[in-house]
Parts: C-alpha cells; sequence; structure tokens
C-alpha cells in the first residue's frame, strides 16, 4: 500500500512519483502482456464493438446475425455436404421438406427487402444422393436399408427437441 499524498504536492506528481519508483522496484516487468496491444483498443470506433465480442465471447457465429432469407439461402447453398453426412433417404427426404417448409413461411412471410429463395428440387438432390453413395454390401440391398432405418426413425417431436 503506497503511502498517502503530500499535502503540498499536487495529483499529478504524486502519481508520476509512485510511478517511477514502482519502475524502479521492477514491478513493471515480464508482465503477461508486455509489447501486446491492448485488447478492445482496436475496436474502439467500432460501433458494433460489443456485438463482436459477445460473439467472440459466447462463441456464437455470426451467421444468426443474417436476416432469415440470406441464412436459408446460405444453407440452400450447403444442401450437398449436409446431405453427404445422411445416411438414409428417409433422413435426406425429411431434411430436404423441412428446408422447402422453411423456406415457403419465409416467402409467405417476408418482410422489408426481398431477396429471393428458391426451393429446394428433392428429387434431384436424392438422386445426387443416390449416386454419391457406396454401393451397398453385397448381402443388403437399398431397399433393406431404408427399412431397417424407417424402423429406427424418430417422431418428429423427438427431432424438435433432442
Amino acid at each position: 500500500m503506497t503511502e498517502r499524498k503530500p499535502p503540498g504536492m499536487s495529483t499529478q506528481d504524486w502519481v508520476e512519483l509512485q510511478i517511477r519508483q514502482a519502475q524502479q522496484r521492477g514491478e513493471f516487468e515480464n508482465l503477461s502482456g508486455e509489447g501486446k496491444p491492448i485488447p478492445k483498443l482496436a475496436d474502439a470506433h467500432d460501433p458494433d464493438w460489443w456485438v463482436k465480442d459477445f460473439l467472440r465471447r459466447e462463441k456464437i457465429e455470426a451467421d444468426v446475425l443474417l436476416p432469415p432469407s440470406v441464412q436459408l439461402r446460405k444453407e440452400k447453398a450447403q444442401v450437398a455436404e449436409k446431405v453427404a453426412r445422411m445416411r438414409t433417404e428417409t433422413e435426406v427426404r425429411d431434411y430436404l421438406a423441412d428446408l422447402n417448409e422453411r423456406i415457403r413461411i419465409q416467402i409467405r412471410d417476408a418482410t422489408g427487402a426481398v431477396i429471393p429463395v428458391g426451393f429446394v428440387d428433392t428429387e434431384a438432390v436424392v438422386e445426387q444422393w443416390h449416386r454419391d453413395r457406396p454401393a451397398p454390401p453385397p448381402g443388403q440391398s437399398r431397399a433393406g436399408h431404408q427399412e431397417h432405418s424407417r424402423r429406427r426413425r424418430k417422431s418428429v417431436w423427438q427431432r424438435l427437441f433432442s
């Protein structure tokens, strides 16, 4: 703890004296942030600094800030990658039906600037999915695989809340 400021000394001189004494004692040596820019100083003039900081801190992707129609367009552009990770045709069709329904709702309830989002051609995507899939094992047909997956399929409510 430092001693009190002497009555005849100005506050600025007192602070400078305290800093000089701390430097002489080596209290500013080997600090963790030495030589690095002060965080948030670069964003000081950015009016959205608090949003960017929140997204970074909470590890949220910035896509959530986009308008719904732009989000849907981005998702539509990534359909092939998402579908490639799915195992059954039923799963692919359910995903595409859900995406088309969300597009339908967005078209119906659009407000503000309208950004056109077309529907996904389910049959074309399913055909491409079949072409990209490896051939089934010799003892099992695709139909048998689909039938097995239908038995284990979750209900709509289970998929919504899981």
